[in-house]
């Protein structure tokens, strides 16, 4: 079984000291010997997955920045993600994994930045009734992974147009992100039952995305939308 090599949280930890080009050049090798490592782990992962569901894609994000519009400058993440998508229509959601160093190495998943329409029926769905995604979030092993929350980060400040800032679910109708994190530590990612941790919060996400699925696939009536 494959690990996460200390050496690859090492190379991240250099990085972060001497983000330059120059640098990384001259440890070509070493982040090469370190991207085949977090790849074997990656591919276990998805095999992993696949016996309880079915990945479409495998998404190794790069490690070069796009500083385009950015105030930092430096060229290279310090971290390595991945994200697997699930297969067909069907299947929303996603699963997520970001290495770094510093106890900073999260799994996350659901539904980030979804479209106008698809937010829209996501509010909508919470306004009419809430009682199944409120389960969901506070069932215990669910709760005790994921927080019981979502990550709510940039929210709307009042209420989307069209909802009331007094409506008893805005706490739901305001997120613009439906996603769930986990946090692991520089000790839990080099164990040897990472991948194993690994899959079993993927496993906690399944309920959240199969009714999030139903949710997006249907009217408000509940009438399949897919062909």
């Amino acid at each position: 079984m494959s690990t996460i090599p200390r050496s690859s949280f090492d190379f991240l930890k250099a990085l972060k000291k001497n983000n330059h080009r120059d640098w990384m050049t001259e440890h070509k090798k070493t982040y090469q010997a370190s991207e085949k490592a977090l790849k074997a782990f990656y591919a276990e992962i998805e095999t992993g997955l696949n016996t309880t569901d079915e990945i479409e894609k495998l998404k190794i994000f790069r490690i070069n920045r796009d500083i385009r519009f950015s105030k930092d400058k430096t060229p290279y993440n310090v971290h390595r993600s991945v994200s697997f998508s699930r297969a067909g229509a069907h299947r929303r959601g996603g699963y997520y994994l970001r290495l770094e160093p510093g106890d900073k190495s999260v799994v996350a998943g659901g539904f980030f930045g979804p479209e106008p329409k698809d937010l829209l029926r996501i509010r909508t769905e919470f306004q009419m009734d809430s009682d199944e995604i409120r389960g969901i979030l506070a069932e215990p092993d669910f709760a005790k992974a994921y927080q019981g929350k979502f990550d709510a980060w940039d929210p709307v400040k009042t209420a989307p147009k069209g909802f009331s800032k007094d409506d008893p679910n805005i706490d739901l109708i305001r997120l613009k992100n439906f996603v769930v994190t986990h946090k692991f530590t520089d000790k839990e990612v080099h164990a040897k039952d990472f991948k194993d941790r690994v899959l079993y919060n993927y496993q906690l996400l399944r309920p959240f995305f199969d009714y999030m699925s139903d949710v997006l696939t249907t009217d408000l009536n509940g009438v399949s939308l897919i062909d």
